[in-house]
């Protein structure tokens, strides 16, 4: 099964994943579709707010991010990782339980970059916002660093997180019942 729809003006088609015996979502991937993650980038850029610096979470958001920081000229981005690497010092983290996931996970940002963020307007940028803990984990970072959240941005929102008011996005993804059907966005 599938779910088909336009992202920033493209036809694509989303396979369906069972999250669970009532609910399937629609799999996002980014990942190898260099036209896509250019559109969606050129259509992000059209509504994002003035910033210094961007941030998003490894790792789907990182070819999104990249690309937005090429097409608007930008020349650094930060990203927050999912395991320390041994060139990080001085890390933040924050803890998240995201939808696609199955264990708590934590992510990581090195001190020298949180330094760099202190002060400075930050735009968080992700795939997809869901139930939203990813981006509350990313928000902590960027708190914690003492940068200042200027804006929150997706490509698509899913389920009731397309109710909100504090995102920017492309479109809204409905969640699924366990045959397929898309369910109303409540």
């Amino acid at each position: 099964m599938v779910y088909k729809m336009k992202i920033a003006g493209l036809d694509r088609e989303l396979p369906l994943c069972k999250l669970n015996d009532s609910l399937k979502i629609g799999a996002f991937v980014m990942f190898g579709d260099v036209e896509l993650t250019k559109a969606c980038a050129t259509e992000l850029l059209k509504r994002i707010p003035e910033h210094d610096i961007m941030l998003t979470a490894e790792s789907k958001g990182i070819p999104l991010t990249y690309e937005m920081a090429r097409q608007s000229g930008e020349n650094n981005y930060l990203l927050a990782r999912k395991m320390p690497k041994l060139y990080m010092t001085g890390v933040f983290e924050s803890t998240v339980k995201s939808i696609t996931t199955e264990k708590v996970q934590t992510l990581y940002l090195d001190k020298k970059d949180a330094d760099y963020m202190r002060g400075k307007r930050v735009v968080i940028i992700d795939d997809v916002i869901s139930t939203g803990e990813s981006l509350r984990a990313l928000e902590k970072l960027v708190t914690d660093a003492g940068g200042i959240i200027v804006g929150k941005m997706t490509v698509l929102a899913e389920g009731s997180a397309a109710k909100r008011d504090d995102i920017i996005y492309l479109e809204p993804l409905p969640l699924f019942n366990a045959d397929g059907e898309p369910l109303p966005i409540d």
